[in-house]
């Protein structure tokens, strides 16, 4: 498979995949997968709009689209067979099952709507009328978790980029800004940098604010010794990167320093506690057990990270009550937090790459307090 393109050998993957599943034909309608497998970059604009689909048996592929899409499909996906059906898919899908001669129906479950899936199935049982719509793996999601050589080099000069608007942003936050003049100034600053997009919109909560996690920014002015969490990331060439600091305007209260040294030390301990084999339940229990142990478990109320790629979170994820084994060469955000309700609070994250015995910190920028 060496002179095969990423794309095709991913494709060659999924259809190894195929013969140990319970379904001849492998319907694929998540943008990213979609993109993953075919090299087909169009986005959907909502879950219930659609620029393709994907069919793919052990000896086939279509890329089903309509006529917006046609020549772009045709140039990013030269390994699919380009279909284009007008109005929707199921007008189409007779012509697409009699030539792959599909009987079973694997269709990713999580991405799917209810009507989607049921004009589906009347069309698929018309065809053929013992024909079955099979709930799919996360197949695609496996492949997606262990990232090859070319998308840690994306992945990296993503995180870069971040770095570089962060530094930026540091240097400019000051009392009186507003969290909308902050967020809207990393968004101006990663596009000039060449970003294709901010990977999901910046957080950056001060005050009060900063004991939401996923806070909304509003007009709060940024205020002396106040905990200001600023979360952010870009999409480069495709792939997301994902990071946070927090910073403090002038003198920090003793409380602020205990907040920050015990998320500081939770971060540094599960990060030493990553590497290939380890269930990521036990990274997670690492940090929550520290962040517990000084006194504040109640007050860390959301796994530990997740994986970072094509998506800003995708598998594995550090859940209190998910266990994944990792495996080398994922790649996953470390983000303990502490949040205190009308304080504030404290999040610091950084992205790891899975290593054979440990991990590779692939942040640079080491703005962090020592308290």
């Amino acid at each position: 498979m060496d002179n095969l393109t990423p794309f095709q050998q991913r494709l060659e993957k999924i259809k190894t995949l195929l013969s140990e599943q319970p379904y001849d034909t492998f319907m694929v309608s998540e943008p990213w997968n979609r993109a993953y497998l075919s090299g087909f970059w169009a986005e959907d604009m909502q879950l219930t709009e659609s620029s393709g689909f994907l069919l793919i048996t052990e000896k086939s592929q279509v890329l089903a689209t309509d006529f917006r899409y046609m020549e772009q499909a045709e140039k990013e996906a030269p390994g699919f067979q380009v279909l284009i059906y007008k109005e929707n898919l199921t007008n189409l899908l007779p012509e697409i099952f009699a030539n792959l001669s599909t009987r079973n129906l694997g269709f990713e479950k999580d991405h799917l709507t209810y009507d989607r899936f049921v004009k589906i199935q009347e069309t698929l049982q018309k065809w053929h009328p013992d024909g079955e719509m099979v709930p799919a793996d996360d197949l695609v999601e496996g492949l997606r978790m262990i990232k090859e050589p070319e998308e840690l080099e994306a992945i990296r000069d993503s995180l870069a980029l971040t770095e570089s608007v962060l530094e930026t942003v540091l240097a400019e936050a000051e009392e009186g800004k507003t969290e909308k003049e902050l967020a809207w100034r990393i968004e101006q600053l990663m596009r000039e940098a060449g970003a294709e997009a901010v990977s999901f919109p910046p957080i950056v909560a001060s005050g009060p604010s900063a004991a939401l996690p996923h806070a909304v920014v509003s007009d709060r002015e940024l205020q002396q010794s106040e905990t200001i969490i600023i979360d952010l990331g870009a999409r480069l060439d495709h792939y997301c990167s994902d990071m946070t600091r927090t910073l403090i305007l002038g003198e920090p209260d003793h409380k602020a320093r205990r907040i920050y040294s015990i998320v500081r030390e939770a971060q540094l301990r599960a990060m030493a506690a990553v590497k290939a084999g380890i269930s990521s339940l036990e990274v997670d229990k690492v940090a929550r057990d520290y962040i517990s142990s000084e006194g504040y478990g109640e007050y860390f109320g959301h796994g530990l990270g997740h994986g970072v790629g094509l998506a800003v979170h995708e598998k594995p994820g550090f859940g209190k009550s998910s266990a994944m084994v990792l495996e080398e060469n994922m790649v996953v955000t470390i983000e303990p937090g502490i949040y205190l309700p009308g304080w504030g609070g404290v999040r610091l994250e950084n992205m790891v790459r899975v290593t054979a015995d440990g991990c590779e910190n692939l942040n640079k920028n080491d703005f962090f307090y020592s308290f």
